[in-house]
C-alpha cells in the first residue's frame, strides 16, 4: 500500500511540474545558428544555417525542467561564398542530399551561475553525439508591437567535426591542413510564445518573418 501511495504521489508531482511548462516556437527569421572554423591555421571562416525550426518547452519557475528540440536544414548553409557553400553541401562534407537535416534534442539543463549548461544529443551527417552548450537569456520575455510574446537566448559551444565523420581536408604547402577540426558554435535564438501567436492570428496577420499561426484542422 505504501508503495502504491508513493507511486501515485510521484505521478501527481510529475504532472504538476509538466503543467507549468509553456510552449515556444523558434522564429528562424530572427535567429542565427552560426559557426566558425580555422582556415589554413591563419584565420577563421564564419557561416550560419538560415533554415531551422524548433520548439522550447519552458518552465520559468524551474528552468532545469525545460526542454528544447531543433531541426536545421543543411542546405541552408551560408558562408557568403557560393562555391564554398556548394562544396560544403556536397558528399565531401555535409552531404545535404543524403542527410538533409541536423537534429538537436536536449537531455539535461544545469544551472551555471547566472547562465545554464544545456546538454543534448546532436545528430549530424548520420551520427549522433552528445554536445554541451553554454546558454544565457538575453532578458525577460517581452511583447512585440503586434502582441506576440518573445524571448531570446544566446548559446555557445564547441565540437569536433571528425566526430561526425566530416573528414575532408587538404594539406597546404606551408604545412598543416586547409580546414581545422574544431568548430565553434555561436547561436542567437529567438522564440515566440505559441499561445500569443495563435491569439494574434485570430485578429490580425503577424509581421513578416514571424511564425504563421497554425490553423485548426
Amino acid at each position: 500500500m505504501l508503495h502504491k501511495l508513493l507511486s501515485v504521489s510521484l505521478a501527481i508531482v510529475a504532472l504538476q511540474g509538466s503543467a507549468k511548462a509553456s510552449t515556444w516556437e523558434l522564429d528562424a527569421a530572427h535567429s542565427s545558428i552560426g559557426f566558425s572554423v580555422r582556415h589554413m591555421a591563419i584565420s577563421n571562416v564564419r557561416g550560419a544555417f538560415t533554415g531551422a525550426s524548433g520548439t522550447l518547452q519552458m518552465d520559468e519557475k524551474a528552468p532545469a525542467r525545460s526542454t528544447v528540440e531543433v531541426d536545421v536544414e543543411v542546405k541552408s548553409i551560408d558562408t557568403r561564398n557560393d562555391k564554398r557553400d556548394d562544396h560544403l553541401r556536397s558528399p565531401d562534407f555535409f552531404d545535404a542530399a543524403q542527410f538533409p537535416k541536423m537534429h538537436f534534442k536536449s537531455t539535461k539543463v544545469e544551472k551555471a551561475g547566472k547562465a545554464y549548461r544545456l546538454h543534448g544529443e546532436l545528430t549530424m551527417h548520420g551520427v549522433t553525439k552528445p554536445v554541451v552548450l553554454a546558454v544565457e537569456t538575453t532578458g525577460k520575455s517581452t511583447k512585440d508591437p503586434f502582441g506576440m510574446t518573445r524571448m531570446g537566448f544566446t548559446a555557445t559551444g564547441k565540437l569536433n567535426r571528425k566526430d561526425f565523420n566530416l573528414n575532408w581536408n587538404k594539406a597546404i604547402e606551408a604545412g598543416g591542413l586547409m580546414v581545422g577540426d574544431e568548430i565553434t558554435l555561436n547561436i542567437d535564438a529567438e522564440f515566440v510564445h505559441k499561445q500569443s501567436v495563435e491569439a494574434v492570428g485570430k485578429n490580425a496577420e503577424p509581421p513578416a518573418g514571424s511564425p504563421a499561426p497554425k490553423k485548426d484542422k
